[in-house]
């Protein structure tokens, strides 16, 4: 089943990025705790939003996003930042039933566009994503700064 986060879910969401962070192998960049996820998700102005894929009710997947906006197309899209099924729920239809879900959203709000990144050397996601009918935009290159780089830049 597919549904929107509850506050609930916050433990098990937040297990479930630690474990995309140990997939992606960064386990040691991944920071996020139940507070952090909590008010982000369930704050005052809550700017993350999120769905939970749940079997025999426990949390075994996840989508958070966030509203972006297309200058070009005049209206917000949707950023996923994080799409997780644990393996063993993997090749159940989860994975495509949050994004469908998210896919949904765009749709019933008028919003232009579904994006998000993908590991180069995750074939698997990659293989998924276009089954689903996406398209690489190979043409762009993610930067970022963070870190010293940022405090630096800031001053």
């Amino acid at each position: 089943m597919i549904r929107r986060a509850t506050e609930a879910d916050v433990p098990a969401m937040v297990e479930l990025v630690h474990e995309l962070a140990l997939y992606e192998k960064a386990p040691e960049k991944c920071h996020l705790t139940d507070q952090q996820l909590r008010a982000a998700l369930f704050g005052p102005n809550p700017a993350l939003f999120g769905h939970v894929a749940e079997v025999d009710g426990a949390v075994v997947g996840l989508a958070l996003w966030f509203l972006n906006f297309s200058t070009w197309e005049g209206v917000h899209g949707v950023y996923l930042e994080d799409l997780f099924v644990r393996p063993q729920q993997r090749g159940s239809g989860l994975g495509k039933a949050l994004l469908q879900a998210l896919a949904k959203e765009c749709v019933d709000r008028g919003y232009a566009r579904l994006e998000w990144q993908v590991l180069d050397w995750n074939e698997p996601a990659i293989n998924f994503y276009k089954a689903a009918g996406a398209i690489p935009m190979d043409e762009w290159t993610t930067f970022r700064l963070t870190g010293e780089a940022l405090d630096a830049f800031s001053a």
